[in-house]
């Protein structure tokens, strides 16, 4: 029950962010809240009483509430969470609703996995729907940038360039078909005039298509 306590906390946070990117200096009303989570406003006004005591929100009875800089912080690291979510499913072949599922994915993204998801995904800036995905925070920006050299799709390496897979975005089939021919997370792969080829030498026939969905970190 703790976790899911947590996670309804998070939620909360995170709307009142939302409100907070149209508008940063105007009060959430509870009813507002209530509505955007579609809770009731009994409910919506016992969280938000409970997020100020612990210095989240700033409460005032009747006219609404406010973030914190410690609850902005907090709303914005789950939104962030939620669009880099959504900008995996966006590329994966998914078929369900994205946003839901972001929804709950958002709560199993830890600080090991954001900076991971960040350099995976190219350090994104919009996502799928054109929505500005938060910035990262300092610790995270710096572990993200401290020895990283960006991981890119494969179809942007360049003649004479060398790197090794990080990741391939591939649907079920197509990765067996990858690991068929000796292609795998930790390959590393070149291109020349004439394409791709391994460092046992070996040359790949890769379509335009594919190129965009392999994941590779220069070396």
């Amino acid at each position: 029950m703790v976790g899911h306590f947590r996670e309804f906390e998070d939620e909360y946070l995170e709307t009142m962010y939302e409100f907070y990117e149209r508008d940063p200096e105007a009060m959430v009303r509870t009813g507002d809240l209530s509505e955007a989570l579609s809770v009731s406003p009994a409910s919506a006004t016992e969280m938000i009483q409970r997020l100020a005591t612990k210095g989240l929100v700033e409460y005032t009875p009747y006219k609404g509430a406010t973030l914190t800089p410690t609850g902005l912080i907090h709303g914005m690291k789950m939104k962030r969470r939620h669009r880099l979510a959504e900008v995996l499913l966006d590329i994966l072949p998914f078929d369900g609703n994205a946003h839901a599922t972001a929804c709950r994915l958002e709560h199993a993204i830890d600080d090991d996995l954001e900076v991971a998801l960040s350099l995976l995904l190219g350090r994104p800036d919009l996502d799928p729907s054109g929505r500005e995905i938060p910035k990262a925070s300092p610790e995270i920006l710096a572990r993200i940038e401290a020895g990283h050299k960006e991981i890119r799709a494969l179809s942007s390496m360049s003649e004479g360039e060398h790197g090794s897979l990080q990741g391939m975005v591939v649907a079920p089939e197509r990765l067996e078909h990858l690991k068929a021919i000796g292609i795998t997370v930790g390959t590393g792969i070149s291109r020349d005039a004439e394409g791709y080829f391994m460092d046992d030498g070996r040359r790949v026939e890769l379509s335009v298509e594919l190129t965009a969905q392999l994941l590779f970190r220069p070396s």
